[in-house]
């Protein structure tokens, strides 16, 4: 992609790289993006060409890399340094602490990036949980963009407002240290984008059944289920129906959910055709993990429906090698259309 603006970008914590994408088409160089996950690096550089993967750990990254590896610059006006940090521990989704205690402090790393080159600007994107966490590092990283005279501009916003299809609420923040540029967070839209928007057969999803495989690289590909959920979704209604619709069917209810009915309702609970998606998340592909049934087809969400809901392009082409890590790549990435806003507001106070 051509781009006709003097700003460059490099994209800490990119994964498949929903923010570098987002980014691109608000006509911003992304010159790489930074990811421990060699995964992700098919997917990120066949999308984004131009942008360079780096796989590398970001504990172990010296600050000079970019330097003698891109020629950045310090105290760049022009540079944006994006950092979303995989967010496992602040997250309100139920995860084995010990695992994702590693993510904590993530955001200290990305700030010795910042603290060395010294962007004209810094994005951040995160779980709303880092801000309410008591073992938050967030003030931390916020009293040092104020020390080095950053003016900051930040909430928890809920992408469904800045025309992404989904309902996922994040801590959103864009800091510059030029003081003759205002900034402000993308503006509020006033109406919503809902699931008859941008899935169904009319937008270029055919029916399909559960465990339908799709061969080429538009990947409407659907993960399969037992017999005996399939009768589980065979029972649950149309355009929001959830496990209470087969609560009584001793064959079908899960003791786990027997004398629950107020509790985990998503779970294998059909998506609304007029409401914006719940959030996706990694697990999307499967009906047990949340509210990820299509709205009237007896299956879960396919990967392209997921990733559409995560407004990613319908050519975005994902090279994994697995429903599960394609899944990984698109619930963990930063919707584009909501990056692409953030790129343009940069932009627009130039």
């Amino acid at each position: 992609m051509k781009t006709n603006n003097k700003y460059t970008a490099i994209d800490f914590f990119c994964g498949g790289g929903g923010m570098t994408c987002g980014l691109r088409q608000a006509g911003i160089d992304v010159i790489a993006g930074v990811d421990f996950d060699k995964d992700a690096k098919e997917t990120y550089e066949y999308n984004n060409q131009g942008s360079r993967f780096v796989i590398a750990d970001i504990n172990e990254l010296p600050e000079n890399y970019f330097e003698e590896q891109f020629g950045i610059k310090i105290n760049d006006n022009n540079l944006i340094m994006a950092g979303c940090s995989p967010c496992q521990y602040y997250s309100i989704i139920n995860t084995t602490k010990e695992k994702s205690i590693k993510s904590k402090d993530l955001l200290l790393q990305f700030k010795r990036f910042v603290d060395y080159y010294n962007p004209g600007y810094v994005l951040v994107e995160n779980v709303p949980g880092i801000v309410t966490n008591k073992n938050s590092i967030l003030s931390i990283f916020l009293d040092f963009l104020k020390d080095k005279g950053y003016k900051i501009v930040m909430d928890v916003v809920n992408m469904k407002d800045y025309g992404v299809p989904q309902s996922r609420r994040r801590f959103s923040l864009i800091a510059t240290r030029l003081q003759d540029k205002e900034i402000s967070l993308p503006v509020k839209e006033n109406k919503v984008i809902n699931l008859e928007n941008v899935l169904g057969e009319k937008n270029g999803f055919p029916c399909i059944p559960a465990g339908y495989r799709d061969r080429t690289d538009y990947n409407h590909t659907v993960a399969g289920l037992s017999d005996k959920t399939l009768r589980r979704l065979q029972k649950t209604k149309h355009n929001g129906g959830n496990r209470l619709d087969w609560a009584n069917d001793d064959d079908l209810q899960l003791k786990c959910f027997i004398g629950k009915d107020n509790s985990f309702k998503d779970t294998f609970g059909r998506m609304w055709w007029d409401r914006p998606s719940p959030t996706i998340t990694t697990k999307f592909f499967s009906v047990s993990n949340g509210r990820f049934a299509h709205p009237e087809e007896d299956r879960p969400i396919s990967l392209r429906e997921g990733a559409t809901i995560q407004t990613f392009p319908k050519d975005y082409v994902f090279k994994t090698s697995s429903i599960a890590a394609t899944a990984k790549l698109i619930g963990n990435a930063v919707p584009c259309e909501y990056a692409r806003r953030l790129g343009e507001v940069i932009i627009k106070n130039n």
